[in-house]
């Protein structure tokens, strides 16, 4: 109706003549019906008509038009971009298509909509999955994609076209993209957005795997658990069965959920302590509990598709075994007991230097008799460890790989201590490290990345002068001076709020059993009592007096690259005594789960980060591999080559290459084509030829599965995008009044086109509707 009003004039001579005509031409039919006999109704509707056409032809004679600019034709571009993803397979509630076959029904090139779009625009037309890609048209359109790469589509198609007149994107899909997790994207810099939603939200029942994750911990009891988040869909009130798999599909654990709520996500834990080493992957899969034989044979399902039923993860057993260097001032009770703990652990490897006397002056040797310390009389075997001669303190050396690891004591150099994950020491007076081993130890936490443990004994902490030393700057407690010392108190340990949070500190496997403990641990009576504890540093046990007062027992905090304990106990040894059955290991897991958290985050010569390239329209995957010289520095001119093993059995060699923002950095990008798990072995050669390290790493591949995350259209990110970009979300429906509309919009390049309004068919046929009207109704009524 728009086009019927003018705004523009083509006879304006004929106005003042025009409006002569006109008033007498009214003024004679007022008068006619004015002096008429008829009823007033017929007179005034009669009137009326006839004076709207002497109107409407008295206007006529200026010639109306309207001028308009409207989309040159051919000059703009129009976008129609098809999502082609597997998750359009679903077919909703009480329709007989799937939302495909209703897309490629649409996508009809002789659809009207898409006959009148290619008169005014030069319409571009693509399919998206995993990558965006352009088609002629639309002719045998499948939606079997494994992924729906809508955001990268979508800034690909804006920028092929930047620069050029592009009217906007006609965006067909259900939403449910599998690349806009954890991005930020700004969708304002694309053109006009006008997505189409395909599907109803009311979907056909279905069981899904909407996320799972994978932590692991130093807690024994379970040191990796499988986090799961299952939904369902149409199967309100029944029970919902969740399994973990291994590899080899053998069921690990199976958890089920009665009475379960439509569209209400519950959170399922699983527990496992993988028995192997590497890179392992397992699989969490979800069913109703009469519905288990669907996985045999998917065509007696009755669910909207059992691609989302599954979900792979990976898990990362790699990284040990962990070199752990023990330096102890005494033989005692603490050391028996955490080598015969970590003797358990065939990831730790711990290697001692356990002094059994101090240093003396050689001219007392001499008084002696000879020029050796007497205790080499009877301390050596053929075979055994060696021990230090002359005035430097008699050592022994335990768990050494050869008789050159540690020759000379305590390392004096960064190449040497660094090949060690964690440093303990126990009951060790700071004299014992000559200035630079201060250093070096300080240089371990906060350059390496090593971790320190220091416990608690009578020459450890405040007595051992460690006040204003590298070692005590790194230690979680000041060491300035001691809190007083209650006389002849005993100590119970408790759990602070913190320490109740951290796995590794636990024991039990719930809370009742962990108070048990606590409650029957004996009373210690040795502690390094300190005044107070550094700033950031956490306190996650207590000692606690029968008066209730309370002092630090274990701090621990980050430094640097690396982190440090304090364990101010100094006869934990008192715990193993009181155990009742050799069954009775708690002490020896406290050990193993403490070494373990203390080595956990140590990172080792060869590092290697695994990220998805969400955002790329092929979804690669993107190796970072760090590579470090044996000081810990980063270590430019290494060759780098990784091994990737695919889900098929193919194994592809890569060469990542060092980047250039930064030293030591190498990196690769593979782009996997199969569903499933990835394993990658990493490693790093010298100039030289020689191995510096290696790593193996796992990643999961599941494009498919992500698609059908939700079966419900995400009306909220295309209403999200067509909002920010200047569109608008459109109905399937309402394809054809869109595109008709579509020139009334905002197009960027126009002409201005004139249209006779008084020339049209619309106003001849009002004109006479008018008369004929008036006349109809004067001889109804028997009027001249």
């Amino acid at each position: 109706m728009t086009e019927l009003i003018p705004n523009l004039w083509g006879a304006q001579l004929w106005l003042i003549p025009a409006m002569v005509i006109g008033a007498v031409l009214i003024a004679a039919v007022a008068a006619s019906y004015f002096f008429s006999a008829a009823p007033t109704w017929v007179r005034v509707a009669a009137g009326l008509a006839k004076v709207a056409a002497i109107v409407l032809l008295t206007l006529i004679l200026l010639e109306p038009k309207r001028s308009e600019n409207r989309p040159r034709p051919g000059a703009n571009l129009f976008v129609i971009l098809a999502d082609g993803s597997q998750s359009l397979q679903v077919r909703d509630q009480g329709e007989s298509k799937t939302r495909g076959q209703q897309l490629a029904r649409r996508l009809d090139r002789e659809a009207p909509w898409q006959v009148r779009l290619s008169q005014d625009f030069d319409a571009r037309r693509y399919v998206f999955d995993r990558r965006v890609r352009p088609v002629a048209d639309f002719e045998g359109f499948t939606a079997d994609g494994d992924g729906s790469s809508l955001a990268a589509s979508l800034q690909t198609v804006a920028q092929r076209y930047e620069g050029r007149p592009t009217a906007g994107v006609l965006l067909l899909t259900d939403g449910n993209a599998t690349d806009i997790e954890g991005a930020t994207i700004d969708w304002s810099q694309l053109p006009p957005v006008y997505p189409v939603v395909l599907g109803d939200d009311d979907s056909e029942r279905d069981v899904s795997v909407a996320r799972v994750s994978v932590s692991q911990t130093n807690f024994e009891a379970a040191p990796v658990v499988v986090s799961a988040e299952v939904a369902a869909h149409g199967y309100a009130g029944q029970t919902i069965i969740t399994q973990l798999l291994d590899e080899s599909g053998k069921v690990l654990e199976k958890q089920a959920v009665a009475n379960v709520e439509d569209d209400k996500p519950f959170a399922l834990r699983f527990q496992v302590r993988p028995q192997e080493k590497g890179v392992l992957f397992y699989r969490v899969r979800t069913f109703a509990e009469s519905e288990e034989a669907q996985f045999d044979d998917p065509t007696q399902s009755r669910e909207a598709t059992l691609a989302n039923n599954e979900r792979l993860v990976a898990v990362d057993r790699g990284g040990g075994p962990y070199r752990v260097l023990y330096v102890t001032g005494r033989p005692n009770w603490e050391f028996k007991f955490l080598r015969r703990a970590l003797d358990e652990d065939d990831e730790v490897e711990l290697v001692a230097l356990v002094r059994i006397a101090k240093r003396e002056p050689r001219f007392k040797f001499r008084e002696r008799g000879g020029d050796a310390n007497p205790l080499f009389g009877g301390a050596m075997e053929e075979g055994q460890e060696q021990v230090e001669r002359y005035d430097e303190p008699v050592i022994l050396r335990l768990g050494t790989t050869d008789q050159e690891e540690l020759r000379d004591g305590f390392p004096k150099s960064a190449d040497l201590l660094f090949k060690y994950d964690a440093l303990v020491i126990d009951d060790l007076e700071a004299e014992f490290f000559n200035a630079d081993q201060k250093s070096l130890v300080h240089q371990f936490v906060t350059q390496r990345g090593g971790g320190l443990l220091m416990l608690g004994g009578q020459e450890s902490f405040v007595k051992g002068e460690y006040a204003r030393t590298p070692v005590g700057e790194l230690l979680p407690v000041y060491v300035d001076r001691a809190a007083a010392t209650p006389a002849a108190e005993e100590f119970k340990l408790t759990l602070t709020r913190d320490g109740w949070l951290q796995p590794w500190v636990r024991v039990r496997s719930t809370e009742v059993e962990e108070r048990r403990r606590l409650d029957e641990m004996p009373a210690f009576r040795t502690a390094n009592l300190v005044s107070s504890i550094k700033p950031g540093a956490s306190v996650l046990a207590h000692l606690q007096t029968a008066d209730r007062r309370i002092w630090p027992a274990l701090v621990v905090q980050r430094f640097g690259k690396g982190r440090s304990a304090a364990l101010l106990v100094g006869d934990l040894w008192r715990w193993h005594l009181r155990k009742e059955s050799d069954e009775d290991d708690d002490m020896q897991k406290s050990w193993r789960q403490t070494i373990r958290w203390l080595v956990a985050d140590v990172p080792q010569r060869v590092e290697v980060e695994v990220r998805r390239q969400q955002h790329s329209p092929a979804l690669p995957v993107e190796l970072d591999v760090q590579v470090f010289d044996e000081a810990y520095k980063p270590l430019d001119n290494a060759a780098v080559t990784v091994h990737v093993a695919t889900p098929a059995g193919a194994s592809i060699e890569l060469t990542a290459e060092a980047v250039d923002a930064a030293s030591g950095l190498y990196r690769t990008t593979y782009v996997p084509r199969d569903a499933g798990g990835y394993r990658a072995r990493v490693v790093a050669k010298a100039l030289d030829g020689s191995e510096i390290g290696r790593r193996e790493i796992g990643w999961v591949s599941e494009l498919s599965t992500e698609e059908f995350q939700s079966l419900k259209p995400n009306r909220g990110l295309l209403e999200r995008i067509a909002k920010e970009s200047g569109g608008e979300v459109i109905e399937a429906d309402s394809l054809d009044a869109f595109v008709a509309d579509l020139p009334n919009r905002k197009i960027p390049i126009t002409e201005p086109q004139i249209f006779e309004v008084w020339h049209t068919w619309t106003v001849f046929f009002l004109a006479v509707g008018l008369l004929v009207g008036e006349w109809g109704l004067r001889r109804m009524k028997g009027l001249p």
